[in-house]
């Protein structure tokens, strides 16, 4: 399992999910494709049972499955005699089902046709009844294969045979891949409400086209904005670190769980390309140290999303040796974060402005509505809500896509009351930002 790109669209954490059965199709095609894709600024995260123990889908591998915008599967000869690829399709299709159209798969059919993989033919058909018999596994378990097996074929893919070489076929795939990414994030960027002049900030003090290595700091309350401002950076600077730009999401959260910075090393290093060393991290000293072999000769963007204490940085990224020209880019919510912290290279910070009003009112806006402005029987509820919130972003995307189609003002008004009564009450016991 490795992963390795730059930009990703905003709420994925990797561009294309690449499963594959290693065997038939490393050597021959995977390998070429994949860094074809990462070649081409695309954040990758590849999968290989090879390196797998066991047969349950761990929790990395499952995190990634769910923070994947496009899965490209290569359907090949052996595909379906793996327990494991088959557990990873079955999520696959599950995850694209339930994303409402803003996920998507891609089939390769290699070597396959797909009336094999839509079971008409023994090719796939006797493999699964023999891999039933054998493990004897639940007929409830394997049914769920084929279900998600022929919902694969229901949609239009690449068959190898009918291109003059895989190259002509990689070229296809990763063409049609950019295309998709360049669509959504033509739509997404449409709607980033408010942020142009603070990605142009922090652009500035990153200053990327200077030699040396500096550290940018974004600060300002949970909720804020700060997350997307990084993801939107990510994306403005993906053309020129190419495919060494690696993120990082929800730093503080994933390092509270057990052996959550070794996890974070792990995820880091199958960002970077390593996916035969990543297994052999047990010790944070041991992380660290593959990490900096990995960078030291590339000029890099990292991006630590939410920080809490300056142990995180450090253990990520804070004793390696980075390349001239590399940037480090993190968001906190804690100003003084990095007060004890003392890298060699320069540290710089960026307080995350609150939105205005007209901006919150948009924002909420395309969420609740889809469009710039609320009708005109729901203005005034509408900017109580935004009042109420405290114009947070996170708060206005969440209550809005709440209330998306909901065409009662009775409902309208019991969420404003609550949201009333729950900021009334942190301001009693006075949570903390």
């Amino acid at each position: 399992m490795a992963s390795s790109g730059a930009g990703t669209s905003l709420g994925s954490e990797y561009d294309v999910f690449l499963s594959f059965r290693a065997s038939d199709t490393r050597v021959r095609f995977t390998d070429s494709l994949f860094h074809s894709l990462t070649d081409a600024g695309i954040r990758v995260f590849r999968d290989d049972e090879e390196l797998r123990v066991g047969e349950r889908i761990d929790g990395l591998l499952q995190r990634a499955i769910d923070n994947s915008r496009i899965y490209i599967l290569v359907l090949s000869r052996t595909y379906a005699s793996s327990p494991w690829c088959l557990r990873e399709l079955t999520r696959i299709v599950a995850n694209t089902l339930e994303s409402e159209g803003t996920k998507e798969i891609l089939p390769i059919f290699f070597d396959v046709n797909p009336d094999d993989v839509k079971l008409k033919t023994p090719l796939y058909r006797d493999t699964i009844i023999n891999l039933e018999r054998n493990k004897k596994l639940s007929s409830e378990l394997v049914d769920t294969w084929r279900e998600a097996l022929v919902k694969v074929t229901a949609i239009k893919g690449w068959e190898a045979n009918k291109y003059e070489g895989l190259g002509e076929l990689i070229l296809s795939i990763v063409r049609e891949v950019v295309n998709k990414l360049k669509e959504e994030q033509k739509w997404v960027n449409e709607r980033l409400v408010g942020l142009n002049d603070q990605v142009k900030g922090v652009i500035k003090l990153l200053d990327f086209k200077s030699g040396g290595v500096r550290l940018l700091m974004i600060y300002g309350m949970g909720g804020i904005g700060k997350t997307t401002l990084t993801r939107v950076v990510l994306d403005e600077l993906s053309y020129h670190f190419g495919k060494y730009c690696y993120f990082l999401e929800d730093v503080r959260a994933n390092s509270s769980r057990a052996n959550g910075l070794v996890e974070l090393q792990k995820k880091l290093l199958s960002q970077i390309g390593h996916p035969a060393k990543i297994w052999r991290i047990e010790e944070i000293d041991y992380g660290m140290e593959m990490i900096g072999e990995a960078l030291c000769d590339k000029k890099v963007l990292i991006i630590l999303d939410d920080v809490d204490n300056s142990e995180q940085v450090e253990k990520l990224v804070g004793k390696i040796s980075l390349h001239s020209g590399s940037r480090i880019l993190i968001s906190t919510r804690n100003k003084d974060v990095l007060r004890t912290y003392k890298p060699q290279y320069q540290i710089f910070k960026y307080e995350m402005e609150g939105m205005s009003y007209d901006n919150a009112l948009q924002l909420f806006s395309w969420h609740a509505f889809h469009g710039d402005h609320p009708p005109d029987d729901y203005t005034d509820l509408s900017r109580d809500i935004i009042t109420t919130t405290g114009r947070l972003p996170l708060a206005l995307e969440v209550i809005g896509s709440f209330l998306y189609r909901k065409n009662s003002q009775e409902l309208w008004k019991g969420i404003l009351d609550k949201l009333n009564k729950i900021v009334t009450f942190s301001k009693i016991v006075k949570f903390p930002q």
